[in-house]
């Protein structure tokens, strides 16, 4: 019987606005990736995330990104020397860490945010930071990933536990990174359609991609972004889909070697 993690970005409000429906999607899902403030957060946001992880069995994750609120992270900063990332993300981790520690909770992850996220697929010198940084940090902390890309292959050679992720929202591009949110299609709204193609990724072991191209993955964990239009009812969904293929929908912090 095999395991998968269903995990979702979250505290990603700010002061007194909010986003996503985080409350109803830690009913869902087993892991959270909370934003640390770069891109969205506050201290306030990121403790009671924390607890509401806590009161669902949810585990948790550090979220950093890239320093945007203005764009969510979602902007591509060039020229930011790899060096200088490393710090800003030893910075947001021990922020959360921090903040877990003093609700007596332990993190389980760390998963970089939107732009800083894609451009470390692809550049091998910033996936090295990203991982140099986690292992600064607590080299317990599990690494989360896209298969195949420049991300595994730094965590793997910091010593790192990595989670190999698959997304159920997303489009795909050949090389196996994300399709640009730019482009028509790079985000699947329908619910019915998402948990179809996750339950396919999770049981065959491949993605297609958005050109109709197959690439084979290893799969831990599938993201459900909680900022979409609809995200609540993918999510549950795709764990409906996923739990009756007789699939075991638990935190890979309890068995991801």
């Amino acid at each position: 019987m095999s395991t998968i993690d269903l995990n979702s970005d979250m505290g990603e409000g700010f002061g007194v606005y909010s986003l996503g429906d985080d409350d109803a999607m830690l009913e869902i899902v087993t892991s959270a990736n909370i934003a640390c403030g770069f891109h969205a957060g506050d201290p306030l946001v990121m403790a009671s995330t924390l607890a509401a992880a806590a009161a669902n069995g949810v585990g948790v994750g550090a979220h950093p990104s890239f320093l945007d609120l203005w764009g969510f992270g979602r902007r591509p900063i060039m020229g930011e020397r790899p060096e200088d990332v490393e710090k800003h993300l030893i910075y947001q981790i021990g922020a959360l860490q921090a903040l877990a520690h003093s609700a007596g909770q332990k993190l389980q992850h760390v998963k970089t945010h939107g732009s800083l996220g894609n451009l470390a697929n692809e550049d091998a010198d910033l996936a090295r930071a990203v991982a140099r940084a986690i292992r600064a940090v607590d080299r317990d902390l599990v690494f989360v990933v896209m298969p195949g890309l420049e991300t595994e292959r730094a965590g793997e050679a910091a010593g790192l536990t990595v989670a190999r992720e698959v997304y159920a929202d997303r489009a795909y591009a050949d090389n196996g990174n994300l399709v640009s949110r730019k482009l028509p299609g790079a985000v699947i709204h329908d619910g019915d359609a998402a948990a179809t193609r996750v339950l396919r990724m999770v049981e065959d072991g491949e993605i297609v991609t958005a050109s109709g191209g197959r690439l084979k993955v290893k799969s831990d964990t599938v993201c459900v972004h909680g900022d979409t239009h609809g995200a609540v009812d993918m999510a549950r969904r795709i764990r409906a889909r996923l739990e009756g293929a007789g699939i075991v929908i638990r935190p890979f912090g309890e068995w991801l070697a």
